[in-house]
C-alpha cells in the first residue's frame, strides 16, 4: 500500500482494504493496512474526491464555520473502522491522493454531503479530477441545502456558535498555559479530551474539552522508547496557501499549511537527526491505534520541574476503560518510571510494577535481551491441596494436614510459610530468645481462627534461606522453605478482620475463601516483603500491599504508636521439679481448669499453657501410656494427638505431679476425654497398677481399651484373648513386639536383613533421593570416598541409586588387592573399584568409582533402614558348612523371593555388637518369622525340611521358652524320622558341643 506519486489517475490500481487510523479534517482520512507482527503497517492519506470541508484554525487564526462539527462527524463515523477505498486521482504538485471510501456498502462521501458537512467541487484543474459519483454528490448537496443541514443551516447565530473560542495554546502559543493552575483545578478529576497527535508511545497531545486547551501530556509512571529527532522541517510547511481553495485548487508552488496542533508538533523538530530507539516505532503505533483522534479521559497526576503535565490516560474498549500505561508496560513497549509513578496512587504503581516484572519474565519486546539477576527463589507450579490446620507455628507459618493422606498419618502434615509476608519472630527459649513484640499476638490471632479449620492451600514458591534466616546460596548452611497462599474456607471466624474475600483465579474454582496472609497484614501483625525484581512472590501481592496500607492508615498492631502488650509466662518445663510441685495447689483449686495445648511431646505427654496462672506445664494422662519414641506406632499416636488437640482450647483436671515435674491428670477437648480417643484407636495402653479409683472416666477408658483389643487395632494387632495370663513374673506377662517386615537380604547361618513395613522413614528417604541430580559423574580428585563414608551407589541389578557405606577399601583395576584397615590414597581412575554395603537393604557388591556419588549430610545422617535379624531357637548351617547353601536357598524361596506377608515376633535382642562382614555393629533381633497366610513360622519350616536344628536347651530357660522348644522339637523329630538333608545319615547331634552333660544321680560316690 505504498503511495503513488507519479500517476494522476489511480483507477487501474483497484480497491484496497484498511482501517481508519486518523481523521485530520472533515474531508480527509489516514488509512493503514493490515499489520504483520509488531512493525507499523503502511499508511495512506486519502482526501474524499470532489469534496471541500470547512477548514480548522491555523496558527493565529480561527475556525471556518462548522469546521469542528464537520471533522467530528467524519471522525465518529470512521475512526478505527474497516473501510474499502480506491484512489480516483492524484495531484502530484501538492502530494495528495483523492479517492472514494466505503464503510461497508455505504459511500462515506455521500454520507458526509447528505448531512451537509462538506460542499461539492464540480470541476478540477485537470480532466478527470472528479469523483465517480459526482452527480449523486450534487444531488445530495442540493437536498442538504433545502433541509438546512450542517453547514447549510439557516438558524440565526448557528454559524457563529459553530466557531470555537480557542485559547492561545490551541492556536500555536503554548507559552500562556498555566500547567500548575490546570493541575490544581483538576487534580484527580477525569477530564475529557481528544488526542490530536502521538509524539511517542508515552507522550500525547490532546484537546481538553470543552475549553479546547491544547496540551502535551506525558503518560504517568512509564517511559516508552524514544522516536529520536528528525532533521529541520522544510520552510514550505510554514507557508500559508495563496488560494482560498484548500482542497488542491491552489497554486502548485505552495503546500497546505498545518493545523495548530500539527504546527506545535513540528516546532520541536531539531536540525540534528537521531534514529528512533529499538521498538520506538512499535510503541508509537501501539498508542496511535488506541487513542489517536479518539475520545479519552485524562487524570492529571502532577507537573514536572519543566512545567510538563504528567497524567494517566484511559481509552474506551467496549464497555470498559483501558489504562494506556498499563497496556504499554504489559506489552513490553514501555518501562516503569519511578519518579513519575511516585505521583500516582499506590494501587496503580503496584500494577505497573507487576506488569513490568511479568514482561521481563516473558522477555517481551524491549526486554528481549534482558538478563534477570540471580535469585534464591524458585516457583512452585500446580501444587494445590486442601486440609485442616494442625498447628500455627507463628504469624506467618502454619502446618496443614493434607486431606489426601489418611487421617492421623504422620506424613500428612505439610509446613506452609505464608507468601510475601513477615511477622515478628517467636524466639527460641532454648537460646534464651524472647518473642518479639506482637509475635504472641500474631500467633494467637491465627490460632483462634485457623486451628482445626478447613483451608485451601496454593503453593507458590520455594526459597533457600540460611540457618540465620537470611538469604544464602551455600547449600551447607541453608534450608529450603516452601511458601504459599492459604485461604480459609469458612469466613465465620474472620468477620470484621479487614481482609477481602476472594477466589483463587485458577481452573479449579474450589479454591475460594479469605486470604490468611491478607488477614494477618490487615490486622497489623505482619509486613509485606519488598521483593527484588525476579524474586518469586505471592500471586496476591497487590492485595497484600493494599491490606498493609489499610493497617498503616489505621495504626494497627505493629504500626501503632502504643507500647506492645507484655505477657510474662512462667515455663515450668525448664524449671526444677520442686518449683513445679509448688504450683500444684494453684492448679488444684478448681476441678477443671482451661488450658491451651502448646505442643504434643509424645502421644500421652503435652506442653500446656494455663492462661489463668500464666504458666506452661508438662502434662501427662493418668494411667494411660503410648509407645515411646522410635517404638512402633509412636509416630501415629503423636500425629493423632496433633490432629485432635494441638493448640486447641481444652480443660484439665490435675491429680498430682511426678518426680520429674510432670503433672498427671485427665484432659477434655469439648466433652471428649482425649485419653479415650487414644485407647479406642489402639495407640495406648491402660495402666492401673497404682489404682484406677482416682481417674475420672476410668470405666470409659477400660471400655475403650477392650474395644481396641477386640478389633486388634495397632498395638493390639497380634493380641490373642487370654495371652496375657501371668506366669509368676512381670516379664512373662509382657506382650512380645511384632513387626510387619519384608526380607531384603539373606546372609546364611539363619541371619537376614529386613525392612519394617510402614516405616515413615522409607518414604522420606526415597523422596529425598528422588530430588537429587545424579546425571553427572563425580570429578576425580574432588570426591575421594573412604572406608566408613556414607555415599550414593548405583545398584547393578536395576541401576537404582541407594545409600551405601564403604566398609572395605579400594581395589585397583584388574588387580584385586584387599587393603584392610589401611589408609587409601586418592582416586586415580573412574574404574577404581569399591565394595559397598547398602545400609537400607543389607546387601553388598563391588562397583566402579563412576557409580558413586557424594551424599548430602541431611540424607546420610538418617540411620539405615535395614535391620539385622536371626531366626530364634534354631541353628542354621553357615554357607561354608554342609547344607549351608541349601538352607540359604530354601530360606530365600520362603522369604526373599516371595510375596508372602511376613511378621517378625521379637523373642530377644543381641546387643553384643559382633561384626558382620563390613556392616559394622548393631543390635541383632532374635525373631520368630511368621508366614501369616500359612499360619506357620519359617523357623519351623527350616526344621521340618532338615535344614536346621533346635538350639540346646538350658535349665534356666523360662517356661515360655521351654514351651517354644518343645513345639520346635516336634518338627525336628519329623525331619530326623524321614532322614531329610542334614539327617540323611542318621542322628547328627552327637558332637560334644551339642551334647548335654549326663544327668547326675542323687547321692554321693558309688
Amino acid at each position: 500500500m505504498a503511495s503513488s506519486s507519479s500517476s494522476t489517475v489511480a483507477g487501474a490500481s483497484g480497491w484496497l482494504r484498511g482501517k481508519v487510523k486518523a481523521v485530520p479534517s472533515g474531508d480527509c482520512l489516514v488509512i493503514m493496512g493490515n499489520s504483520k507482527g509488531d512493525s507499523p503497517p503502511p499508511e495512506r492519506t486519502i482526501t474524499l474526491s470532489s469534496l471541500i470541508a470547512p477548514r480548522l484554525a491555523r496558527r493565529g487564526g480561527v475556525d471556518e464555520p462548522f469546521a469542528w462539527d464537520s471533522r467530528e462527524y467524519l471522525r465518529k463515523l470512521c475512526i478505527g473502522k474497516e473501510v474499502t477505498f480506491k484512489v480516483d486521482y492524484t495531484v502530484p504538485s501538492i502530494g495528495r491522493e483523492f479517492g472514494s471510501v466505503f464503510l461497508g456498502v455505504k459511500n462515506v462521501s455521500l454520507l458526509v454531503v447528505s448531512e451537509g458537512w462538506a460542499r461539492v467541487r464540480e470541476t478540477g484543474q485537470q480532466k478527470g479530477e472528479v469523483s465517480p459519483v459526482l452527480a449523486d454528490l450534487l444531488r445530495l448537496e442540493e437536498q442538504a441545502k433545502q433541509q438546512c443541514l450542517g453547514r447549510w443551516s439557516k438558524t440565526p447565530g448557528a454559524s457563529e456558535l459553530s466557531i470555537r473560542n480557542l485559547p492561545p495554546s490551541a492556536i500555536g502559543d503554548p507559552s500562556n498555559l498555566d500547567a500548575m493552575g490546570l493541575l490544581n483545578a483538576n487534580k484527580g478529576r477525569a477530564m475529557q479530551g481528544i488526542v490530536e497527535q502521538v509524539r511517542d508511545g508515552s507522550t500525547i497531545r490532546v484537546y481538553l474539552l470543552p475549553e479546547f486547551q491544547f496540551v502535551q501530556v506525558f503518560v504517568a509512571g512509564i517511559q516508552a522508547p524514544s522516536m529520536g529527532r528528525r532533521a529541520a522541517v522544510e520552510t514550505t510547511i510554514e507557508t500559508e496557501p495563496v488560494s482560498d481553495e484548500p482542497n488542491g485548487e491552489g497554486s502548485a508552488e505552495t503546500r497546505p499549511t498545518l493545523t495548530s496542533a500539527q504546527r506545535l508538533a513540528a516546532s520541536t523538530a531539531s536540525s540534528n537527526e537521531v534514529s528512533p530507539d529499538p521498538f520506538g516505532k512499535e510503541a508509537k503505533h501501539f498508542t496511535e491505534i488506541r487513542v489517536l483522534h479518539r475520545e479519552v479521559r485524562i487524570v492529571l497526576e502532577g507537573v514536572d520541574k519543566f512545567g510538563n503535565l504528567i497524567g494517566s490516560v484511559y481509552y474506551p474498549e467496549g464497555e470498559s476503560a483501558k489504562d494506556l500505561a498499563l497496556e504499554l508496560v504489559e506489552s513490553g513497549l514501555a518501562k516503569y518510571l519511578e519518579w513519575s509513578a511516585s505521583m500516582m496512587e499506590e494501587d496503580a504503581k503496584r500494577r505497573l510494577k507487576s506488569a513490568e516484572l511479568q514482561a521481563k519474565k516473558n522477555r517481551l519486546r524491549i526486554w528481549t535481551n534482558y538478563v534477570p539477576p540471580a535469585t534464591n527463589s524458585k516457583a512452585i507450579h500446580d501444587q494445590n491441596f486442601t486440609g485442616k490446620v494442625v498447628e500455627v507455628v507463628s504469624g506467618d507459618c502454619i502446618i496443614v494436614a493434607d486431606d489426601s493422606f489418611p487421617f492421623g498419618s504422620p506424613s500428612a502434615e505439610r509446613r506452609v510459610n505464608l507468601s510475601s509476608i513477615r511477622c515478628p519472630k517467636m524466639g527460641n527459649p532454648r537460646r534464651d530468645e524472647k518473642p518479639a513484640p506482637y509475635a504472641r499476638e500474631a500467633r494467637e490471632f491465627l490460632r483462634t481462627r485457623l486451628i482445626g479449620q478447613q483451608v485451601n492451600v496454593s503453593m507458590e514458591y520455594s526459597r533457600k534461606v540460611g540457618l540465620a534466616d537470611g538469604p544464602t546460596t551455600a547449600s551447607a548452611d541453608s534450608r529450603v522453605m516452601d511458601f504459599g497462599s492459604v485461604f480459609l474456607v469458612s469466613s465465620t471466624k474472620v468477620e470484621d478482620d479487614g481482609a477481602s474475600t476472594l477466589a483463587i483465579p485458577t481452573a479449579g474454582s474450589q479454591h475460594a475463601g479469605v486470604n490468611v496472609g491478607e488477614l494477618v497484614v490487615a490486622r497489623g501483625f505482619g509486613t509485606v516483603i519488598r521483593h527484588r525484581d525476579f524474586e518469586e512472590r505471592s500471586n496476591y501481592y497487590d492485595a497484600l500491599l493494599a491490606a498493609e496500607s489499610r493497617a498503616i492508615a489505621g495504626r494497627k498492631g505493629i504500626h501503632s504508636a502504643k507500647d506492645p502488650p507484655v505477657m510474662h509466662i512462667t515455663d515450668l518445663l525448664t524449671a526444677s521439679a520442686k518449683k513445679a510441685k509448688d504450683f500444684l495447689p494453684f492448679l488444684q483449686r478448681v476441678r477443671r481448669m482451661p488450658a491451651i495445648v502448646e505442643y504434643v511431646l509424645s502421644g500421652h505427654r503435652f506442653k500446656l499453657l494455663i492462661p489463668k496462672e500464666t504458666c506452661s506445664i508438662a502434662f501427662s494422662f493418668s494411667g494411660v501410656r503410648c509407645p515411646g519414641r522410635d517404638e512402633p506406632f509412636s509416630d501415629e499416636a503423636i500425629a493423632l494427638m496433633r490432629r485432635k488437640i494441638m493448640q486447641r482450647d481444652v480443660e484439665i483436671e490435675v491429680e498430682t505431679v511426678d518426680r520429674t515435674g510432670t503433672f498427671l491428670g485427665s484432659l477434655w477437648e469439648g466433652k471428649t476425654n482425649v485419653a479415650v480417643t487414644l485407647l479406642e484407636a489402639g495407640l495406648a495402653k491402660l495402666q492401673t497398677s497404682f489404682g484406677s479409683d482416682r481417674i475420672p472416666d476410668a470405666h470409659l477408658l477400660a471400655q475403650a481399651e477392650q474395644s481396641a483389643k477386640r478389633q486388634k487395632l495397632k498395638i493390639w494387632e497380634n493380641y490373642v484373648e487370654g495371652e496375657e495370663v501371668s506366669n509368676g513374673s512381670a516379664t512373662d506377662s509382657k506382650q512380645k513386639e511384632v513387626l510387619k517386615v519384608v526380607v531384603t537380604e539373606i546372609l546364611g547361618g539363619g541371619r537376614f536383613y529386613v525392612q519394617t513395613i510402614g516405616d515413615q522413614r522409607v518414604a522420606s528417604i526415597q523422596q529425598q533421593l528422588a530430588s537429587l541430580n545424579l546425571q553427572e559423574a563425580p570429578v576425580i580428585g574432588a570426591f575421594n570416598p573412604k572406608k566408613g563414608d556414607i555415599v550414593l551407589a548405583q545398584y547393578s541389578e536395576d541401576n537404582s541409586w541407594n545409600r551405601a557405606m564403604l566398609p572395605l577399601v579400594l581395589e585397583m583395576p584388574n588387580i584385586v588387592t584387599w587393603i584392610v584397615n589401611a589408609p587409601r590414597g586418592a582416586v586415580e581412575s573412574s574404574e577404581d573399584k569399591f565394595e559397598v554395603f547398602y545400609i537400607d537393604y543389607g546387601n553388598q557388591e563391588i562397583i566402579p568409582y563412576n557409580q558413586l556419588r557424594p551424599l548430602d549430610a541431611s540424607v546420610s545422617s538418617a540411620p539405615g533402614l535395614a535391620q539385622l535379624c536371626s531366626l530364634a531357637y534354631i541353628k542354621v548351617p553357615s554357607l561354608n558348612e554342609d547344607f549351608g547353601h541349601e538352607a540359604a536357598q530354601y530360606f530365600s524361596e520362603m522369604a526373599l523371593n516371595s510375596s508372602k506377608e511376613l511378621r517378625a515376633m521379637i523373642e530377644d535382642k543381641d546387643a553384643s555388637g559382633g561384626k558382620v562382614k563390613g556392616q559394622g555393629t548393631g543390635t541383632v533381633l532374635i525373631v520368630t518369622l511368621i508366614d501369616v497366610e500359612a499360619e506357620s513360622t519359617i523357623n519351623a519350616a527350616m526344621l521340618k525340611e532338615g535344614l536346621a536344628t533346635v538350639e540346646k536347651r538350658k535349665r534356666w530357660d523360662p517356661k515360655e521358652k521351654q514351651i517354644a522348644f518343645e513345639k520346635l522339637e516336634k518338627f525336628q523329630a519329623e525331619a530326623r524320622l524321614n532322614r531329610l538333608r542334614m539327617w540323611q545319615y542318621g542322628d547328627i547331634q552327637s558332637d560334644d558341643e551339642d551334647t548335654a552333660p549326663p544327668v547326675r544321680k542323687a547321692g554321693g560316690r558309688r
